[in-house]
């Protein structure tokens, strides 16, 4: 183990050893734009902390997501410049929207050092929201379909493609940990605190009476566009 590992091996278990002193049920601190570490490109897993310390590590990450509540986190997010991120979404909740924006329900999973590509050259373009970046939501245009590569937190290797709203999850939590944030990749004229975008935006399946209202161009092959982590 290297100088860099033994660094992210204490900040892990110094994480750890708070969230067992708080209890249970206890959750991580998100950190927010403007700290370091959500600009830093994240250290590979590869076993910087024992099989025991992975699982509680999940498992708080898991928790501290569902409190925020968000759809995605990642380990810079709780300060641990580390390549893990979860995700889990119940879904649009309403039928038109889930079609339009492509957003079935995401069953919890894990992803560990991945990395995605487009699949295609189809753009869609929605509000995204970040628990780094909170009070705010901006248009992103992203590829609707991505390649995903990594591992899950068994060591099974992930090679699959994924469409519509789990792709962009997938992309805005990786992008963490490659020190990007969705404000980077965003339509800039479209940011909108969270409760105007709720007010003005929040029900549109697809952003185009912002975009108009705004005055900001949706990509050509965009389809759509709506949130992220908050979305």
């Amino acid at each position: 183990m290297d100088g860099r590992d033994g660094v992210v091996r204490d900040l892990v278990l110094r994480t750890l050893d708070a969230a067992h002193a708080a209890g249970p049920d206890a959750v991580a601190p998100i950190v927010q734009a403007g700290h370091p570490v959500l600009r830093a490109v994240a250290v590979p897993y590869d076993g910087q902390v024992g099989a025991a310390e992975l699982t509680d590590l999940l498992a708080l990450m898991h928790r501290t997501m569902r409190a925020a509540p968000g759809v995605g986190l990642a380990a810079p997010q709780i300060g641990l410049p580390l390549a893990l991120a979860v995700v889990e979404d119940p879904g649009a909740g309403d039928d038109e929207v889930a079609r339009v924006r492509e957003r079935p329900v995401l069953p919890y999973r894990v992803l560990v050092n991945p990395s995605y590509a487009p699949a295609g050259d189809d753009l869609v373009a929605f509000y995204e929201g970040c628990l780094s970046v909170v009070g705010y939501q901006a248009v992103v245009p992203r590829p609707r379909a991505v390649h995903l590569t990594g591992l899950d937190e068994t060591g099974t290797r992930l090679d699959e493609v994924l469409t519509g709203w789990p792709a962009r999850i997938v992309q805005h939590e990786t992008d963490h940990l490659r020190g990007t944030l969705y404000v980077d990749r965003a339509l800039t004229r479209s940011m909108s605190a969270t409760d105007a975008w709720g007010a003005h935006w929040g029900a549109e399946p697809v952003p185009r009476e912002a975009a108009r209202a705004l005055g900001f161009d949706l990509p050509d092959t965009a389809r759509g566009g709506a949130g992220e982590e908050s979305p």
